[in-house]
């Protein structure tokens, strides 16, 4: 530790979706030196989309331009970006809080955890060993390679019907599996898939295989009804069936669900004075860019007003 840079700031923001942006915004405009960190490139989750349709203002855009836009918003403020750094280590229960990473020693006032969230694995056989060759969570990312190919979505919100909608502009055929009788999606989002005819769905139906050789040659699906197994012949297998939290590094050090998601009030206060959640991460009943935008504006606010009445000096 001795070896490297310390940098002080007013906020430390973890986490440069939606949330984290509107965050550093937000930060910013307050007056706050603010810090925005990512284990990745910036943009979260909808960098990865084809297109957003419901974030106001815009009748349809694609997800990496709007994420373009949220950080020339951040940079107009003079947010201080930090993309592609590892966190080692991460205290935030001191004043001031520590967040260690290979190079950089953070000390903040205050912290604003919009890390978000990854796709969720089935957690069947085949899944870890297929991954990259045939087993894929990026529709967007992977669907050039499946032209005039047969793959499987597993799921049935909006995201598992949008992305093989997508599918279809390249594959010859998609299976959408569901292990419920009727779809969770939006009515319009349920509309188009139902109307494509490269769709076919299979309801009450959860995977319980993936198998292949090299790569994935077929899935293996149980009815949870009539317990009949069937193996369906794919190249390919999606699985859109939720989200899971990226809390690793401070699980324990604030209220969390059960399911690991942050629990705060109203103010997007955490447990933990001084810590913040917002985005995916939290515990919510909506995941959406505008939702994510709105809880980092709420602890942008909250965070300035948390160190305007507790003047902490940073040493």
């Amino acid at each position: 530790m001795e070896n490297k840079e310390e940098l002080l700031f007013d906020t430390v923001i973890l986490g440069a979706g939606p949330a984290g942006f509107s965050a550093a915004i937000y930060a910013s405009r307050g007056n706050l030196k603010t810090a925005l960190l990512d284990i990745n490139m910036f943009g979260g989750q909808p960098s990865n989309y084809l297109e957003i349709e419901n974030y106001p203002g815009f009748s349809t855009i694609k997800g990496f331009e709007l994420m373009e836009k949220f950080e020339e918003h951040a940079d107009n403020f003079g947010v201080q970006k930090f993309p592609m750094v590892e966190i080692q280590n991460i205290d935030l229960t001191k004043n001031p809080k520590i967040i260690e990473t290979q190079d950089i020693i953070f000390k903040a006032k205050s912290v604003i955890i919009s890390s978000g969230a990854q796709a969720k694995k089935l957690g069947i056989p085949g899944e870890a060993e297929f991954k990259g060759r045939g087993v894929s969570y990026c529709a967007i990312c992977d669907g050039a390679f499946y032209k005039d190919k047969t793959v499987a979505v597993i799921g049935g919100g909006n995201s598992a019907l949008e992305e093989a909608v997508y599918l279809t502009k390249f594959a010859k055929k998609v299976f959408i599996v569901h292990r419920r009788d009727e779809l969770r999606a939006d009515k319009i989002v349920q509309e188009r898939a139902l109307n494509n005819s490269k769709i076919e769905f299979i309801l009450s139906s959860v995977p319980i295989e993936i198998r292949g050789s090299n790569t994935v040659e077929k899935l293996v699906i149980n009815n949870i009804n009539t317990k009949e197994i069937t193996e369906l012949d794919v190249d390919g297998v999606f699985p859109y069936i939720g989200f899971s939290p990226n809390t690793n590094c401070f699980n324990g050090q604030i209220k969390q669900t059960s399911d690991g998601f942050i629990e705060t009030d109203i103010n997007m206060q955490t447990s933990q004075e001084g810590v913040y959640a917002a985005g995916d991460i939290r515990n919510t009943p909506l995941r959406q860019v505008i939702t994510a935008a709105a809880d980092g504006a709420i602890a942008a606010c909250s965070a300035v007003k948390y160190i305007q009445k507790n003047p902490l000096s940073v040493v």
